[in-house]
């Protein structure tokens, strides 16, 4: 029998491309989704109808972090093997304007998924293995560079704070419950999936539509804040590693490299040849209230224990998502009947 895995976030960019990833190894993947209005699955709809050597595809539950009942029934219903909670309100700087709600999806909704877990252990003697997505920013206001799983957390928003509960929570779950159960503490990774209020898809996005004279202006924050930028569909391999080592930990899944905020700028805009100082303007509502100013990440243990390695290089992952909203301005100029 395939192995089963349940993905919360499943239509974000970690989830789609971690489901592409579990499909084409032979699993039977299902997926969480948030009822809204719209049914945001473009990054999936290649999914649903067979994917790899699974005919059914990626098959969907609605459920909601913030709805405990509803997670449970969802774990009853497909009875995982693996279970990888990426969903998550993600976005740092919105998270200041809703921090209730970012605590009680991001923190609380990681303490339900996982109290469920060990419900369902119990009672159907099963091992259920939990992957919890952690994030740079729990670093925050770092001391120690570069940051590496022993490094002490200074969150710095309330996403961060909300992470950092999620976190312990899961390693307290390891440790008082024998659950297995990995934090994966995985610095800035992007993708032309990455949604676009997110600082490098904004930037290629708004620079490939300048190109083509479909927009003027790009309106940016801070530009010297530095991150550590690897490739999505690397970066969820990791995530997989983690559940089939022979015993739980926490890993550092990050590049080992910084790049400022302008350096991304700066790449974006000259592959298209074109000057950014032309078209950026800075505008301060754009700036955190607290600022984490450099991350760069330590993944040495990842690399030895778990034998991941990134494929993709920054330079490369520049030009991709730059060919890919190159290709999306093109459709649009297209669709305008220019």
């Amino acid at each position: 029998m395939p192995k089963v895995a349940l993905i919360t976030g499943v239509t974000g960019q970690d989830g789609s491309y971690l489901a592409e990833l579990l499909l084409g190894k032979g699993y039977e993947v299902h997926g969480m989704v948030r009822r809204t209005s719209s049914f945001a699955t473009g990054r999936i709809d290649h999914l649903r109808s067979g994917y790899g050597s699974n005919p059914q595809g990626l098959q969907l539950h609605y459920g909601d972090l913030g709805d405990g009942t509803g997670i449970r029934r969802i774990i009853e219903q497909v009875r995982p093997d693996e279970v990888y909670n990426l969903a998550a309100q993600s976005h740092v700087r919105i998270s200041f304007d809703q921090p209730e709600y970012t605590a009680d999806v991001v923190g609380l909704g990681t303490l339900r998924l996982l109290e469920a877990l060990r419900d369902h252990n119990n009672r159907r003697s099963r091992a259920v293995r939990f992957y919890q997505a952690g994030s740079s920013e729990m670093f925050g206001k770092v001391a120690e560079v570069p940051q590496r799983e022993t490094t002490p957390f200074h969150p710095r928003s309330p996403y961060a704070c909300a992470k950092v509960y999620g976190h312990m929570q899961t390693l307290n779950y390891r440790e008082a419950y024998g659950l297995f159960a990995c934090n994966g503490i995985l610095f800035n990774h992007e993708s032309p999936r990455r949604g676009e209020n997110f600082v490098t898809r904004k930037i290629t996005r708004s620079a490939t539509r300048i190109k083509l004279g479909l927009q003027d202006k790009l309106a940016l924050g801070n530009l010297s804040a530095r991150r550590d930028w690897g490739f999505a569909g690397d970066y969820v391999e990791a995530m997989w590693m983690m559940l089939q080592q022979e015993l739980p930990d926490d890993y550092v899944i990050a590049m080992g490299e910084d790049h400022s905020v302008q350096e991304f700028l700066e790449r974006v805009f000259d592959q298209l040849q074109l000057d950014w100082k032309t078209h950026v303007e800075i505008d301060q509502r754009f700036f955190r209230p607290a600022e984490v100013d450099r991350l760069i990440g330590d993944s040495s243990k990842a690399r030895k224990v778990l034998g991941w390695r990134p494929r993709v290089t920054f330079d490369a992952l520049v030009t991709m998502m730059v060919d890919s909203d190159l290709e999306l301005a093109q459709r649009e100029l297209r669709s305008r009947g220019q």
